[in-house]
């Protein structure tokens, strides 16, 4: 499979699902409105939400994909059969005790995570019910995570890449349909989640019987295989607490701020995770299993351009995605959400906050890139070592930023962050020998520099005054940014082309 397919692959199903994820907010909002309902669901949801960012997409993927593919590589198909079959029990063992457990302490778990719904016993009531429907979302996600690494060693990227999908698809066909025939009505929004956790895992499960390996849940005490797989687990789930514990501490200091600028800094968040998924989420899903892949056959030289792949394929495709959400901070806030309660006072603020992220952009899709050349080669205490670090600088920085920036200080501090994160993981593959970079880095770099210098004109000229974007009606925001947006990506590609970059430069096929 070529590489470069790929990543388009991911990207363009993880673009599918963010408009979807938007659609499904878009529902919900209509349906169920603002109120005790959806305030009960939305904290319900949050704790299996919570885990499965920590355990399912975080800790287990990362300790788990490069341990199968050294045994894919290593050891044949019967041995990596066997290792699917152990992990499998194991790992659905472990999610019995879980959910039985998180079953029962519900309206512990609510009293903890929420405790001010205990003075309203209906509201409290309401999200333990709904808690008890939506806890085995953790189970259904966690085994679609085991799937989705199986697949992804094998490079069949985009079956995993289109599952979520089908939880947002649930979502929108249950609060249409299911909602007016339930009492109450919010119940549909919790058994959408059951129901969208069940069909990932299913929707797998045919992709996973042509490749010989649907997990048969074989137990076996002291697997040598499960034994590594945990033990890189410890780390690795300190490593992705560390990244949810640095948003729990900016949410904290935000509180303190003016009214709004929890929402400011959330909107502003949202322009991010465009590029963020589309890009990082990619690269780091096409990377880990193909750089596994090659440290399993001893292949260092493979192994080191294929990183320099990522690092180049990144900066060719974040900095001017970077210098767009700058410059067009007030058209993409105004565009999309500048209607109703959302006021000119919250365009302005919320483009500071747009602004101070859009310097941290390349070195957050970085991290995407640089860290799985640790984790390929099991490796996972480095990468957290440096999280931790990052996290006390990011601290430091909010302190220093604050008081003279407010909202927008928080927001530069993550940016930078991201960047001294980049900078210290890039700094230990280079000094270790992992990452040798080859040559033509000056000349890249200056032909990155003349398209980006070429397209920022062409942004500020055809954006024109950002007050003329408040002041216009939506659909000609639309139709504008749209224009806007074409004109700045063909400026950028045609300046490169006529450089002399093609796209088939990035081709690079799997292992």
């Amino acid at each position: 499979m070529n590489l470069l397919r790929a990543v388009a692959t991911v990207s363009s199903m993880t673009l599918l699902s963010r408009i979807l994820g938007f659609a499904r907010d878009v529902v919900i909002a209509r349906v169920f409105g603002a109120g005790l309902a959806t305030d009960a669901f939305f904290v319900a949801f949050r704790i299996p939400n919570l885990l499965r960012r920590l355990f399912a997409e975080g800790a287990f993927s990362q300790a788990f994909v490069p341990v199968l593919a050294e045994y894919r590589n290593r050891h044949g198909h019967d041995a990596t059969r066997e290792l699917v079959d152990h992990v499998a029990a194991a790992l659905a063992l472990a999610l019995a005790v879980v959910i039985a457990l998180g079953v029962l302490a519900a309206p512990l778990l609510i009293y903890v995570s929420a405790p001010g719904f205990s003075a309203t016993p209906e509201r409290f009531e309401l999200t333990v019910q709904l808690l008890r429907i939506t806890f085995p979302y953790i189970g259904f996600i966690s085994l679609t995570a085991l799937a989705a690494g199986i697949l992804n060693t094998y490079s069949r990227f985009s079956v995993p890449a289109l599952t979520p999908v089908l939880l947002n698809l649930s979502f929108i066909v249950s609060a249409l349909w299911l909602a007016p025939r339930m009492d109450p009505p919010i119940l549909a929004l919790a058994w959408a989640v059951f129901i969208g956790g069940a069909a990932q895992l299913l929707f797998q499960v045919p992709f996973l019987v042509r490749l010989d390996l649907l997990p048969r849940f074989r137990w076996r005490m002291g697997d040598a295989g499960v034994r590594r797989i945990l033990r890189l687990m410890g780390p690795a789930l300190f490593g992705v607490s560390i990244g949810q514990l640095s948003l729990l501490i900016n949410t904290i200091f935000a509180s303190f701020l003016a009214t709004g600028s929890v929402s400011w800094l959330y909107y502003a968040d949202r322009l991010m995770e465009f590029p963020t998924g589309l890009l990082g989420v990619a690269l780091g899903t096409v990377l880990l299993p193909s750089l596994a892949k090659h440290h399993a056959q001893a292949h260092p030289e493979e192994y080191s351009k294929l990183l320099d792949w990522g690092l180049r394929l990144t900066v060719m495709l974040t900095l001017p995605a970077a210098v767009a959400l700058a410059v067009l901070s007030v058209p993409l806030v105004a565009t999309l959400f500048h209607h109703g309660q959302f006021g000119a006072e919250d365009v302005w603020m919320t483009r500071q906050a747009v602004v101070a992220y859009s310097v941290g952009l390349t070195g957050l899709i970085m991290v995407k890139v640089l860290a799985p050349g640790f984790y390929a080669r099991q490796d996972i205490r480095t990468p957290v070592r440096i999280a931790v670090i990052t996290l006390l600088s990011t601290q430091a920085m909010n302190l220093a930023f604050i008081f003279p920036l407010k909202h927008a200080g928080l927001a530069l501090a993550i940016s930078l962050g991201a960047c001294l994160n980049a900078a210290l993981l890039y700094r230990r593959l280079r000094r270790e020998g992992i990452y040798r970079p080859l040559p033509g880095w000056k000349v890249f770099l200056l032909k990155i520099a003349a398209a980006l210098a070429a397209m920022t004109a062409v942004l500020w000229f055809a954006a024109g005054p950002d007050a003329a974007w408040l002041a216009a009606p939506a659909v000609r925001r639309i139709a504008h940014l749209a224009q806007v947006i074409a004109a700045a990506a063909a400026t950028y590609f045609f300046v490169l082309w006529l450089l002399g970059l093609r796209l088939r430069d990035f081709s690079r096929r799997a292992v």
